[in-house]
């Protein structure tokens, strides 16, 4: 996201670590650490944003809570992101609840503080207007992936984004968990995961799941696997990005 010479490397965050020193400098003394513990909600529809949270391990599910109490996820947050970073923009949390999938670790941040250095810096205000657009660009796949694709392709793609952006191939999930995240029944679940798990792609045992063959594991992926990774790599960017997404900080 920037290109320095010199980074903080003590953060396991990716957008905190791309930082120039001196803009990671100027919020180091203001930023904590929290314990994400799994199925804790950081924030409900509705509610007001205050922190920005950097994962450093673990995964955050951004999903949407319907009237039957059902919950789909749209998106997920893991050490290479930011969730939170603005209340007034175009944001997911203004539509979402924002629920730890995986248990791990985050930096958290003030919004008012992350609106200081975002008004003093236009590369770190571009940098989270960039980062913005590829989540929104991902709750648009995953749109498109709930009406058109088999539980199959959606459980084998949902994995693999999983491994990546928590960076472990061994996954702690419940059926139950991925059943509700994935908006599927709990027994189409345990069909495809034993499939899976047939096809030496997986190891399931219960409460978790282990990416074996992830190779494998892409061919049984639907398209937007490749197409999310495309974009969270930076390799699909919308060129009207900065006209589109005003920096509203």
């Amino acid at each position: 996201m920037f290109s320095s010479s010199s980074r903080p490397r003590h953060s396991k965050n990716e957008f905190l670590n791309s930082l120039p020193v001196e803009d990671f400098a100027s919020i180091e003394p203001f930023l904590e650490t929290v314990y994400l513990e799994q199925g804790a909600e950081l924030i409900n529809f509705g509610s007001k944003v205050t922190h920005v949270y950097f994962p450093q391990s673990g995964l955050i599910s951004l999903v949407v809570r319907l009237d039957t109490g059902k919950m789909v996820e749209v998106a997920m947050v893991g050490r290479s992101g930011v969730f939170g970073a603005s209340a007034r923009s175009i944001w997911p949390s203004r539509v979402t609840t924002a629920v730890v999938q995986l248990t791990g670790y985050a930096t958290t941040l003030s919004v008012s503080r992350l609106r200081m250095l975002a008004a003093k810096n236009a590369a770190f205000r571009t940098a989270l207007i960039k980062y913005k657009q590829s989540l929104f660009i991902e709750i648009q796949q995953t749109v498109a992936c709930l009406a058109s694709h088999t539980s199959d392709a959606r459980i084998a793609t949902w994995l693999l984004r999983a491994r990546d952006i928590s960076g472990d191939s061994s996954l702690p999930l419940t059926r139950e968990f991925l059943s509700e995240m994935l908006g599927l029944h709990r027994n189409a679940v345990s069909a495809v995961a034993q499939s899976l798990q047939n096809a030496g792609l997986i190891k399931y045992s219960r409460g978790r799941v282990d990416v074996v063959d992830s190779e494998g594991l892409k061919h049984a992926a639907c398209e937007c696997y490749a197409k999310v990774q495309a974009v969270s790599r930076g390799l699909a960017v919308a060129e009207t990005l900065e006209a589109n997404f005003a920096p509203a900080l």
